[in-house]
């Protein structure tokens, strides 16, 4: 005889209690995010197994859940009565807020879709709509969530949420936590890029992608990352293409979440090494790719789920219970990491992100070649692109500041970066690095394979760079280097400052130590009084 869930759950928290408090500055998260369509135009889909399945599997193993339902499916009782009926007071139903025909309809508006859901971003989402539109779109859904369920939710989730929506969400009625897609590039027909790379951050109230810097234009409201993408891999995917492919926990793809050896290595590697504020990843599917598609790899990751949570290794809750813990929490945005010191085929190649309120970076090995890969900076003035207006095309971007774009600044022959070099402006090797973390900072020690070392410390503000060591190299620099065939957007360099403009956007980098040049199209920052320090606070 099985158990009834709440007593499992509770069994199991008995169980963790020691490693859970012993975690307790830095606790490893896992929402299970398994949000609901009412319709799959693409294909024939039966689209309620999923959800009845997703539920036999979070009763086995004792795992709550978060439902997230778009409109067209809270308003079929297939869907709606199966959730009032075997969903348990540790699970949540909140709301996934993809715009459909009868949502449209029911808010007086025309519907301008190819079919009753269309995943086109000017119809099947809320920037597809005038600001003044997002809110009846957004009332006429509450109310009938309300009416179907009760109450109001308080978890919105959809791949891109525009600060409007967000913010009325927020200040009407009531929502406490929000999700959002991983950044990608032009995948399904938009881009998110640049942004806080996983865990969780506060919005700006211009700019839902961009995480604020101050009380005043700080929506409180934590926006989670969505998919639990790839810390190594994700990031190059489709270099040289006009769209990227998909390396993350969702079960459906076979190279990654339906792998049982990948997943147990995203495992130890989101929730083993340094993470600093904590360590968080969302496990989960979404109905519309149908039960045979995600079956395997569902049924594995929940197994897995429970032994972690059992072991104390992980807590896995509902997205509200994670966006009460984070406001309760934090103030302001955490600088939170990831730590990948090695990746799931074990070729060599290592990953580290750093990001706070101010920017993001992230640190690539392949083998002993190594570069600073990306480096975004984080403005909350910076608005997004339909603060105002409404998108017309089938695509949408969502972005922050680029410093380095290892992406979009690379052709598959010529890889972005900022690198090491020697004086005549050779890249220095690197092995393994040797992570430690302060209380919101990360020291990477950098061995250099002819000797001597690197230090590199990110800092909440800004990074610092420094050599020691008998053989280290006197003479050293960084070097900014892109691909020809690219755009980095800098505007102007003088020996304290690079400056850039990004999307009619002016910001600067600060050299706070350290000098910047160019010369031959190559932009260098040569240490001063042996170290390079860069000032990656906006304004």
């Amino acid at each position: 005889m099985l158990l009834p869930r709440t007593l499992v759950a509770a069994a199991c928290l008995l169980a963790a209690l020691p490693s859970i408090f012993a975690e307790e500055t830095a606790p490893r998260i896992v929402n299970i995010v398994n949000f609901i369509r009412g319709v799959e135009p693409r294909e024939p889909m039966d689209l309620v197994t999923p959800v009845v399945e997703q539920i036999k599997l979070a009763k086995k193993h004792g795992l709550p859940s978060t439902f997230l339902v778009q409109y067209d499916a809270m308003i079929k009782p297939e869907f709606a009565d199966l959730l009032k009926k075997e969903l348990g007071p540790e699970d949540e139903i909140g709301a996934w807020i993809e715009v459909v025909q009868p949502q449209v309809e029911a808010a007086g508006l025309k519907w301008r879709g190819r079919f009753p859901w269309d995943w086109h971003t000017d119809v099947g989402f809320t920037v597809g709509y005038t600001p003044e539109e997002r809110l009846k779109l957004m009332d006429v859904y509450m109310e009938k969530f309300k009416e179907v369920f009760g109450k109001y939710p308080r978890s919105v989730g959809c791949w891109i949420i525009d600060a409007p929506t967000l913010n009325y969400l927020a200040d009407k009625y009531g929502i406490t936590v929000a999700t959002i897609c991983k950044d990608q590039s032009g995948t399904d027909g938009y881009t998110l890029w640049g942004g806080y790379w996983n865990q969780a951050f506060y919005p700006s109230r211009k700019n839902a992608f961009m995480p604020a810097q101050t009380a005043g234009e700080q929506l409180n409201v934590p926006v989670f990352r969505m998919l639990g993408s790839d810390p190594v891999t994700q990031y190059d995917t489709g270099i040289g293409h006009d769209r990227q492919g998909v390396y993350s926990l969702e079960p459906v793809y076979k190279d990654s979440g339906g792998d049982p050896k990948w997943v147990r290595w995203f495992f130890k590697t989101n929730f083993t090494e340094p993470s600093l504020a904590f360590a968080y990843a969302q496990a989960g599917q979404e109905n519309s790719f149908g039960w045979p598609a995600m079956k395997d790899g569902l049924i594995d990751q929940y197994a897995l789920l429970e032994e972690w949570q059992k072991a104390g290794k992980v807590r896995v809750e509902t997205l509200e219970e994670s966006g009460k813990w984070f406001r309760k929490k934090f103030d302001k945005t955490p600088a939170t990491a990831i730590v990948a010191m090695d990746d799931a085929a074990d070729s060599g190649k290592r990953s580290i992100w750093y990001e706070s309120r101010f920017y993001r970076v992230n640190l690539f090995w392949d083998k002993d070649a190594w570069r600073v890969r990306d480096i975004h900076m984080f403005d909350e003035n910076y608005a997004e692109r339909y603060l105002t207006e409404r998108v017309t095309t089938s695509d949408a971007f969502y972005d922050t500041l680029p410093v380095m774009d290892g992406y979009n600044w690379s052709t598959a022959e010529n890889l972005a970066g900022i690198r090491l070099v020697d004086s005549a402006g050779k890249p220095i090797a690197g092995g393994e690095p040797k992570v430690t973390q302060g209380e919101d900072s990360l020291t990477i020690a950098v061995p250099l394979v002819d000797g001597g070392e690197m230090t590199i410390f990110c800092g909440p503000e800004g990074m610092k760079f420094s050599m020691s060591g008998e053989k280290a190299p006197n003479d050293w620099a960084l070097q900014i280097g892109t691909s020809p065939e690219k755009k980095a957007g800098i505007t102007g360099i003088s020996s304290d400052a690079i400056r850039y403009r990004h999307n009619g956007f002016d910001y600067a980098v600060r050299c706070e130590e350290g000098t910047a040049s160019q010369s031959d199209e190559k932009v260098l920052i040569s240490p001063k009084g042996g170290m390079i320090a860069l000032g990656l606070k906006a304004r």
